[in-house]
Protein backbone atom coordinates (compact mmCIF):
# COMPACT_ATOMS: atom_id res chain seq x y z
CA UNK A 1 0.00 0.00 0.00
CA UNK A 2 0.76 3.62 -0.59
CA UNK A 3 -0.17 6.56 1.82
CA UNK A 4 0.08 9.59 -0.21
CA UNK A 5 0.42 12.43 2.14
CA UNK A 6 -0.45 16.29 0.57
CA UNK A 7 0.99 19.17 2.75
CA UNK A 8 1.47 22.88 2.33
CA UNK A 9 4.00 25.66 3.44
CA UNK A 10 2.29 28.32 5.60
CA UNK A 11 3.14 31.55 7.30
CA UNK A 12 4.05 30.60 11.20
CA UNK A 13 2.00 33.31 12.67
CA UNK A 14 -1.23 33.06 14.51
CA UNK A 15 -2.10 37.07 13.61
CA UNK A 16 -2.05 37.98 9.64
CA UNK A 17 -0.59 40.59 8.55
CA UNK A 18 -1.83 42.42 5.82
CA UNK A 19 0.04 44.98 3.30
CA UNK A 20 -2.72 47.95 3.63
CA UNK A 21 -1.24 49.25 0.03
CA UNK A 22 -1.59 46.13 -1.82
CA UNK A 23 -3.99 44.53 -0.10
CA UNK A 24 -1.76 41.17 0.23
CA UNK A 25 -0.73 38.88 2.94
CA UNK A 26 2.47 40.31 4.39
CA UNK A 27 5.42 37.41 4.22
CA UNK A 28 8.78 39.36 4.50
CA UNK A 29 10.44 38.14 7.85
CA UNK A 30 7.56 35.84 8.72
CA UNK A 31 9.08 31.92 9.12
CA UNK A 32 7.42 29.21 7.12
CA UNK A 33 5.72 26.06 8.89
CA UNK A 34 4.42 23.10 7.93
CA UNK A 35 0.17 23.76 8.14
CA UNK A 36 -0.55 22.21 11.43
CA UNK A 37 -3.45 19.52 10.15
CA UNK A 38 -0.59 18.79 7.72
CA UNK A 39 1.64 17.31 10.23
CA UNK A 40 -1.50 15.43 11.52
CA UNK A 41 -1.45 13.58 8.57
CA UNK A 42 1.87 12.96 8.28
CA UNK A 43 2.17 11.10 11.16
CA UNK A 44 -1.11 9.08 10.11
CA UNK A 45 0.92 8.37 7.02
CA UNK A 46 4.31 7.33 9.44
CA UNK A 47 1.53 5.35 11.64
CA UNK A 48 0.55 3.04 8.87
CA UNK A 49 4.02 2.47 7.86
CA UNK A 50 4.68 1.18 11.13
CA UNK A 51 1.51 -1.12 11.26
CA UNK A 52 1.28 -2.22 7.29
CA UNK A 53 4.85 -1.62 6.47
CA UNK A 54 3.15 1.21 3.99
CA UNK A 55 5.57 3.40 1.25
CA UNK A 56 5.24 6.47 2.59
CA UNK A 57 5.45 9.69 0.40
CA UNK A 58 5.12 13.54 0.86
CA UNK A 59 3.85 15.67 -2.24
CA UNK A 60 3.47 19.64 -2.15
CA UNK A 61 2.77 22.52 -4.73
CA UNK A 62 4.29 25.50 -4.30
CA UNK A 63 7.56 27.51 -4.94
CA UNK A 64 11.10 26.06 -4.45
CA UNK A 65 11.46 27.34 -0.67
CA UNK A 66 8.91 24.70 0.21
CA UNK A 67 11.52 22.17 -0.20
CA UNK A 68 12.40 22.69 3.54
CA UNK A 69 8.97 21.77 4.41
CA UNK A 70 9.01 18.50 2.89
CA UNK A 71 12.47 17.58 4.42
CA UNK A 72 11.01 18.23 7.66
CA UNK A 73 8.50 15.33 6.50
CA UNK A 74 11.69 13.23 6.02
CA UNK A 75 13.31 13.73 8.57
CA UNK A 76 10.01 12.76 10.62
CA UNK A 77 10.17 9.17 8.60
CA UNK A 78 8.68 9.73 4.98
CA UNK A 79 10.36 7.62 2.40
CA UNK A 80 10.27 9.82 -0.47
CA UNK A 81 9.47 13.49 -1.04
CA UNK A 82 8.08 15.40 -4.47
CA UNK A 83 7.59 19.27 -4.87
CA UNK A 84 5.71 20.20 -7.84
CA UNK A 85 7.39 23.58 -8.38
CA UNK A 86 6.58 25.90 -11.71
CA UNK A 87 5.74 29.68 -12.62
CA UNK A 88 3.30 28.31 -14.70
CA UNK A 89 1.41 26.64 -11.09
CA UNK A 90 1.49 30.42 -9.54
CA UNK A 91 -1.60 32.26 -8.61
CA UNK A 92 -3.67 28.70 -8.05
CA UNK A 93 -6.97 29.14 -6.61
CA UNK A 94 -8.15 25.31 -4.60
CA UNK A 95 -9.52 24.41 -8.17
CA UNK A 96 -6.24 24.66 -9.89
CA UNK A 97 -4.24 23.03 -7.32
CA UNK A 98 -5.81 20.01 -6.67
CA UNK A 99 -5.59 19.63 -10.61
CA UNK A 100 -1.88 20.09 -10.09
CA UNK A 101 -1.69 17.99 -7.15
CA UNK A 102 -3.47 15.41 -8.83
CA UNK A 103 -1.26 15.41 -12.03
CA UNK A 104 1.50 14.85 -9.63
CA UNK A 105 -0.07 11.96 -7.65
CA UNK A 106 -0.90 10.11 -11.11
CA UNK A 107 2.81 10.67 -12.14
CA UNK A 108 3.72 9.24 -8.85
CA UNK A 109 1.31 6.35 -9.64
CA UNK A 110 2.42 5.28 -13.17
CA UNK A 111 5.62 3.66 -11.27
CA UNK A 112 3.11 1.21 -8.91
CA UNK A 113 1.77 -1.65 -9.28
CA UNK A 114 -1.38 -1.97 -10.98
CA UNK A 115 -2.55 -3.48 -7.90
CA UNK A 116 -1.68 -1.79 -5.37
CA UNK A 117 -3.76 0.14 -2.98
CA UNK A 118 -3.50 3.56 -2.18
CA UNK A 119 -4.38 6.26 0.36
CA UNK A 120 -4.32 9.79 -0.05
CA UNK A 121 -4.65 11.78 3.47
CA UNK A 122 -4.90 16.07 3.49
CA UNK A 123 -5.23 18.23 6.32
CA UNK A 124 -8.38 19.24 6.98
CA UNK A 125 -7.75 22.72 5.85
CA UNK A 126 -4.46 25.30 5.73
CA UNK A 127 -4.52 27.93 8.03
CA UNK A 128 -3.48 30.34 5.58
CA UNK A 129 -6.89 29.86 3.39
CA UNK A 130 -9.34 28.02 5.58
CA UNK A 131 -11.01 26.73 2.72
CA UNK A 132 -11.30 22.97 3.30
CA UNK A 133 -11.82 22.53 -0.54
CA UNK A 134 -8.65 21.07 -1.71
CA UNK A 135 -8.89 17.90 -0.68
CA UNK A 136 -12.66 16.90 -1.69
CA UNK A 137 -11.36 18.57 -4.81
CA UNK A 138 -8.39 16.20 -5.39
CA UNK A 139 -10.69 13.40 -4.60
CA UNK A 140 -12.24 14.26 -7.74
CA UNK A 141 -9.99 14.59 -9.81
CA UNK A 142 -8.33 11.25 -9.14
CA UNK A 143 -11.72 9.81 -9.12
CA UNK A 144 -11.78 8.31 -5.57
CA UNK A 145 -14.27 8.21 -2.37
CA UNK A 146 -13.63 10.83 0.12
CA UNK A 147 -14.29 10.50 4.22
CA UNK A 148 -13.72 14.55 5.50
CA UNK A 149 -12.91 15.47 8.71
CA UNK A 150 -11.59 12.38 10.68
CA UNK A 151 -10.78 12.39 13.93
CA UNK A 152 -10.58 8.81 14.47
CA UNK A 153 -9.60 5.76 11.36
CA UNK A 154 -9.06 1.93 11.34
CA UNK A 155 -7.53 -0.11 8.06
CA UNK A 156 -8.73 -3.70 7.61
CA UNK A 157 -8.61 -5.80 4.57
CA UNK A 158 -8.34 -2.09 2.02
CA UNK A 159 -11.46 -0.88 3.81
CA UNK A 160 -11.20 1.93 5.83
CA UNK A 161 -13.26 2.66 8.80
CA UNK A 162 -13.28 6.30 9.87
CA UNK A 163 -15.33 8.71 11.96
CA UNK A 164 -15.96 12.07 10.57
CA UNK A 165 -17.40 15.33 12.36
CA UNK A 166 -20.26 15.90 10.64
CA UNK A 167 -21.34 19.03 13.11
CA UNK A 168 -19.84 19.87 16.73
CA UNK A 169 -22.02 17.34 18.59
CA UNK A 170 -22.47 14.77 15.45
CA UNK A 171 -20.14 11.99 14.52
CA UNK A 172 -20.33 9.67 11.61
CA UNK A 173 -19.09 6.24 11.09
CA UNK A 174 -17.95 5.95 7.54
CA UNK A 175 -16.80 3.25 5.54
CA UNK A 176 -14.94 3.21 1.98
CA UNK A 177 -12.68 0.71 0.40
CA UNK A 178 -9.12 1.53 -1.42
CA UNK A 179 -8.10 3.56 -2.84
CA UNK A 180 -9.32 6.71 -1.06
CA UNK A 181 -8.90 10.13 0.12
CA UNK A 182 -9.06 11.20 3.87
CA UNK A 183 -9.04 15.03 5.31
CA UNK A 184 -7.59 14.87 8.66
CA UNK A 185 -8.59 16.90 12.28
CA UNK A 186 -5.71 17.94 14.78
CA UNK A 187 -7.49 15.72 17.22
CA UNK A 188 -6.33 12.63 15.31
CA UNK A 189 -3.10 12.42 16.58
CA UNK A 190 -0.16 14.33 18.31
CA UNK A 191 2.78 14.87 15.24
CA UNK A 192 5.81 13.35 16.22
CA UNK A 193 9.10 15.50 16.32
CA UNK A 194 12.35 14.61 13.81
CA UNK A 195 14.89 13.09 15.47
CA UNK A 196 18.22 13.90 15.14
CA UNK A 197 19.48 10.91 13.18
CA UNK A 198 16.01 11.99 10.76
CA UNK A 199 16.85 15.36 9.99
CA UNK A 200 20.83 13.46 9.23
CA UNK A 201 19.00 11.78 7.03
CA UNK A 202 16.67 13.47 5.20
CA UNK A 203 19.33 16.27 4.22
CA UNK A 204 22.34 13.71 3.41
CA UNK A 205 20.40 10.30 2.65
CA UNK A 206 16.97 11.29 0.77
CA UNK A 207 16.32 13.71 -1.98
CA UNK A 208 13.35 16.04 -3.07
CA UNK A 209 12.16 15.07 -6.50
CA UNK A 210 11.25 18.93 -8.38
CA UNK A 211 8.70 17.96 -10.97
CA UNK A 212 7.33 21.16 -13.24
CA UNK A 213 4.15 21.49 -15.65
CA UNK A 214 6.43 19.76 -18.26
CA UNK A 215 6.91 16.82 -16.22
CA UNK A 216 3.44 16.48 -14.98
CA UNK A 217 1.91 17.13 -18.59
CA UNK A 218 -0.38 19.34 -17.10
CA UNK A 219 -2.79 21.02 -19.32
CA UNK A 220 -1.46 24.97 -19.15
CA UNK A 221 -5.97 25.73 -19.08
CA UNK A 222 -5.95 23.98 -15.77
CA UNK A 223 -3.39 25.58 -13.38
CA UNK A 224 -2.28 28.77 -11.96
CA UNK A 225 -4.02 31.70 -13.04
CA UNK A 226 -5.19 30.38 -16.02
CA UNK A 227 -6.91 27.36 -14.39
CA UNK A 228 -8.26 29.53 -11.65
CA UNK A 229 -12.08 29.86 -11.31
CA UNK A 230 -11.88 32.61 -8.75
CA UNK A 231 -9.36 35.13 -7.71
CA UNK A 232 -8.46 36.98 -4.29
CA UNK A 233 -8.97 40.45 -4.93
CA UNK A 234 -8.13 41.50 -1.80
CA UNK A 235 -7.46 40.54 1.74
CA UNK A 236 -8.48 42.54 4.94
CA UNK A 237 -8.93 42.37 8.38
CA UNK A 238 -12.34 43.06 9.48
CA UNK A 239 -13.22 46.28 11.56
CA UNK A 240 -14.30 45.98 15.13
CA UNK A 241 -17.41 47.59 15.48
CA UNK A 242 -20.08 47.90 18.72
CA UNK A 243 -18.41 47.66 22.27
CA UNK A 244 -18.59 44.73 24.38
CA UNK A 245 -21.57 44.21 27.21
CA UNK A 246 -21.18 42.64 30.66
CA UNK A 247 -24.15 41.15 32.05
CA UNK A 248 -25.03 40.56 35.35
CA UNK A 249 -27.44 39.36 38.20
CA UNK A 250 -29.36 35.83 37.87
CA UNK A 251 -29.25 33.88 34.92
CA UNK A 252 -32.71 34.60 34.06
CA UNK A 253 -32.06 38.13 34.40
CA UNK A 254 -29.16 37.82 32.04
CA UNK A 255 -30.86 35.44 30.00
CA UNK A 256 -33.70 38.06 29.09
CA UNK A 257 -31.30 41.11 28.97
CA UNK A 258 -29.50 39.08 25.98
CA UNK A 259 -32.61 38.45 23.83
CA UNK A 260 -33.81 41.96 24.43
CA UNK A 261 -30.34 43.37 23.10
CA UNK A 262 -30.35 40.36 20.48
CA UNK A 263 -34.14 41.78 19.27
CA UNK A 264 -33.16 44.93 19.27
CA UNK A 265 -29.84 44.35 17.14
CA UNK A 266 -32.81 42.19 15.12
CA UNK A 267 -30.92 39.24 15.20
CA UNK A 268 -33.54 37.38 16.53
Amino acid sequence: MKVITCIKQVPGITEVKIDAKTGMLVREGIPSIINPMDKNAIELALQLKEQFGAETIVISMGPPQAEEALREALAMGIDKAFLLSDRAFAGADTLATSYTLSMGIKKILKETKVDENYLVICGAQAIDGDTAQVGPELAEELGIPQITLVQKIEILDNKIIAESVFKTEEIMVLETKLPALITVLKELNVPRYPTISGIVEAYEQKSVQVLNAEDLNADKKKIGLDGSQTQVWKIFVPEQKGEHVLLSGTIEEMVQELCKKLKDDKVL
